[in-house]
């Protein structure tokens, strides 16, 4: 059976507001609305989510069409980047690359990508290990971790050319039986499924 890690799309920007208090945008609740169409999302049978407004938010629409509830998880979060609060989207991009080009070492104060890495894949081995492998289970978080997720999970070493592209709003599945992804991101309204 399958599961997936999902990144919420996009999101209202507000640099007055902390970052992990962010919303969906409009368009972000349109395209999870849509997503929330699909027969994949009806096969859900439990949905796990990052503490995060914008993360909930997704959560939220996918698990009223599957008929579940949303579990929080505390250790789902995106990496902590507090140290630097808001930066203007190019100077994030630079940041960002900085953090997936240097996993061992802190970004101006953020959490290093080899600690967010292990963070997110004790969380998702946490949920796994008590989750019946037979059931299909998503997981809603974050871009960032989502990628040292994936990089794990592919058994290669942390880089951002396996990160999403277009910003938000994507997914990739993998086997529950052996945790090795199936697809690689795909946007979450254009997934057909697990084959």
């Amino acid at each position: 059976m399958f599961g997936l890690y999902i990144t919420h799309p996009q999101v209202k920007i507000d640099p007055a507001v902390p970052v992990p208090k962010w919303g969906l945008s409009e368009t972000g609740a349109a395209r999870t609305r849509k997503a929330a169409e699909s027969s994949w999302v009806r096969q859900l049978r439990r949905i796990v989510s990052s503490h995060e407004t914008k993360a909930i938010e997704t959560a939220e629409i996918l698990a009223a069409a599957a008929g579940v509830p949303v579990e929080i998880v505390h250790g789902m979060h995106e990496n902590d980047r507090s140290a630097t609060g808001f930066l203007p989207p190019p100077e994030f991009e630079k940041a960002a690359d900085w953090f997936f080009a240097h996993p061992e070492e802190s970004f101006r104060g953020w959490e290093r990508a080899i600690d967010a890495q292990r963070r997110i894949v004790s969380a998702v081995t946490d949920v796994l290990a008590s989750h019946d492998p037979a059931l299909p289970i998503a997981f809603v978080g974050h871009g960032g971790v989502g990628t040292l997720l994936k990089c794990h999970l592919q058994g290669r070493p942390i880089r951002r050319d396996g990160d999403q592209p277009g910003g938000g709003g994507n997914l990739y599945c993998f086997s529950l039986a052996d945790r090795r992804p199936s697809c690689d991101w795909t946007p979450i309204e254009e997934w057909q499924g697990w084959m």
